[in-house]
C-alpha cells in the first residue's frame, strides 16, 4: 500500500469509536453486531495510524459509562476485547517488530480477571516498543482518572513526601494513566456526535477536534487521512495570538 505524506502529524491521536449500535440497527441487526464490525475497524485503523507515523493513539473502548448497557451488550464487548487479546499475543513478535507498545488506559478491578492476566502480559511483552503508543481505553473515564490522580498525590501529602504549595501540573500529569504520553493533539469523533464523553479530559485541553457523520463500523482509512488533512491546515494558537 502507497501512504499519503503530511506537512505534520498530530504526535498523539484520541479517537471515540461511536455509533456502533445505529450501525446495527440501520441494517436490522442486533447491537452486537454492530460491535463485530466496529472491531474490524479499530483494528484496521490502529495499524493504519501506525503505518502512517503516529506515534500515539488512543481509542476509546469501554467507557466506566458503558457497564450501563444491557447485559447482552456488555458481554460481547467483554467477549469481543477477549478475542482481541488474544490475537493480540498470536501476533506479538510482528507488535515487537514494529515496536508497538500496547498500553490499557483505565480502572482494570471490574474487569474480569483473565481478561486483566492478558493485558497485563501485553504490556509488559511489549514495554519496550519505541514506534507506536497504542492505547486502549477500556473501563475509562476522564473524571475518574483525575480522581485516581488526586488521590495519588494526596497519599504523598499526607506520608509527608510532597508538599501542597509544590504540586504542579506534571506532578499530576504523572499519575494520569497517560503518563510519559505527550497530550492529545487530534481528537477524532465519528457518528455525528459533537461531545468529548468523559474522555481523556486532562489530556485534551488544547485538542484539535475532528467530527463526521460515518458511523464508526463504517470508518475508512480514507476518513482519517481526511482528519489528518483537517489538523494541518488548523493553526495552533494555544492561547496565544
Amino acid at each position: 500500500m502507497e501512504f499519503p505524506t503530511f506537512t505534520v502529524l498530530p504526535r498523539h491521536v484520541a479517537v471515540i469509536m461511536d455509533g456502533n449500535g445505529r450501525w446495527a440497527k440501520q441494517r436490522g441487526l442486533p447491537r452486537t453486531a454492530g460491535h463485530v464490525e466496529g472491531a474490524k475497524t479499530f483494528r484496521r485503523i490502529g495499524e493504519y495510524a501506525g503505518d502512517l507515523g503516529v506515534k500515539h493513539i488512543t481509542f476509546y473502548a469501554f467507557s466506566t459509562e458503558n457497564w450501563s448497557r444491557p447485559e447482552t451488550e456488555v458481554s460481547a464487548i467483554m467477549r469481543l476485547f477477549g478475542e482481541y487479546l488474544e490475537e493480540a499475543r498470536e501476533r506479538l513478535q510482528e507488535s515487537i517488530q514494529k515496536g508497538i507498545r500496547l498500553r490499557f488506559l483505565g480502572d482494570k478491578a471490574r474487569i474480569d480477571p483473565a481478561l486483566v492476566a492478558m493485558m497485563d502480559f501485553m504490556e509488559d511483552a511489549t514495554k519496550d516498543g519505541q514506534k507506536v503508543n497504542l492505547n486502549i481505553a477500556v473501563n475509562y473515564g476522564g473524571q475518574q482518572e483525575l480522581l485516581h490522580a488526586v488521590r495519588s498525590l494526596a497519599k504523598d501529602v499526607l506520608d509527608g513526601s510532597l508538599s501542597p504549595d509544590a504540586i504542579g501540573a506534571g506532578d499530576l500529569e504523572s499519575r494520569l494513566y497517560t503518563a510519559g504520553q505527550p497530550p492529545v493533539d487530534l481528537m477524532i469523533r465519528p457518528s455525528g456526535e459533537q461531545r468529548l464523553s468523559n474522555f481523556l479530559l486532562w489530556q485534551s485541553a488544547y485538542a484539535e477536534f475532528w467530527y463526521s457523520d460515518v458511523l464508526w463500523p463504517d470508518f475508512t482509512e480514507e476518513h482519517f487521512n481526511e482528519a489528518l488533512r483537517a489538523y494541518e491546515k488548523r493553526n495552533r494558537r494555544f492561547g496565544g495570538v
